[in-house]
């Protein structure tokens, strides 16, 4: 064999071949399992962290109303309806493994002295009333809807991303 130098009959140029396939595949995977992740966060491990954050929220939530100077941002109760004879009320139905109800609910909280005098946000558990999905037709989460003191539905819309989205569409 001509050309063919080393043991078993391998040549150079095999054993080089061989040599730098395993460089390439030492370095692919370095950069592989080194590169930085650039992905969004995934839904699991934001869920985790947010549904601790939720349940303290909530708990202090339905203990005390977040009540500031103007109007408020309260967990549903139907007696609560009642504000509307002095107000507005809103019917924010939102549920915990929802992304952009999260996106409102934190905006909502983040902006509680922006909330109109005279309006009341009732955050309703998606999953739980389904009583109230059903007498105002809500078919999908992040779904508000403005009732009078009598519950009767004055206005419906969905998918507001902010406060500022949600009080431009009270009537």
């Amino acid at each position: 064999m001509s050309g063919c130098q080393g043991e078993k009959g391998m040549c150079v140029h095999d054993k080089m071949l061989m040599g730098v396939v395993l460089v390439l595949v030492v370095v692919g995977g370095y950069v592989f399992f080194t590169k930085e992740d650039t992905s969004p966060p995934t839904l699991v491990n934001e869920e985790s962290s947010r549904n601790t954050a939720d349940q303290d929220v909530k708990k202090e939530a339905e203990t005390q109303p977040a009540v500031v100077a103007a109007g408020s941002y309260e967990v549903y109760a139907p007696e609560k309806l009642a504000k509307a004879k002095d107000g507005k009320v809103l019917l924010f139905f939102r549920a915990s493994w929802c992304p952009s109800c999260k996106a409102l609910d934190a905006d909502i909280r983040a902006h509680l002295k922006d909330i109109p005098k005279g309006v009341t946000i009732l955050e309703v558990d998606y999953d739980k009333y389904t009583d109230l999905k059903q007498k105002y037709g809500v078919i999908m989460q992040h779904t508000l809807v403005q009732v009078d003191a009598d519950g009767k539905q004055i206005v419906k819309w969905s998918a507001s991303p902010t406060l500022a989205s949600v009080v431009s569409n009270i009537q």
